[in-house]
C-alpha cells in the first residue's frame, strides 16, 4: 500500500515523539495531536522499530570509534 510522503513523514514524527515520551517517563497515552498516527506513536513508545523489526540495529563498536575519531579530529563540532 502506497503512503503519501507527507503522511509517512508525520508517522515517523509520531514514532519519534512516542520514543521520547517513554524516555521522559510519561504515561502510555497517545496525545490528541497524534491521534491520527496513534499506532506509530505507540510503536515508538513500546520500542518497536519503525520498519517493523523487533529491535533497532545496534551501531557497531568500529563505527562508534570512527565517528568519535572524526569528531575529535575536527574539534568536536
Amino acid at each position: 500500500m502506497a503512503v503519501a510522503k507527507k503522511d509517512q513523514e508525520r508517522a515517523n514524527y509520531a514514532w519519534m515523539y512516542g520514543v521520547q515520551a517513554r524516555k521522559d517517563d510519561r504515561e502510555r497515552v497517545v496525545p490528541d495531536f497524534w491521534r491520527e498516527h496513534a499506532e506509530a506513536w505507540l510503536q515508538g513508545f513500546d520500542g518497536v522499530a519503525l520498519d517493523g523489526a523487533d529491535k533497532p540495529k545496534a551501531v557497531g563498536a568500529e563505527m562508534e570509534a570512527e565517528v568519535d575519531d572524526a569528531a575529535v579530529a575536527r574539534g568536536g563540532t
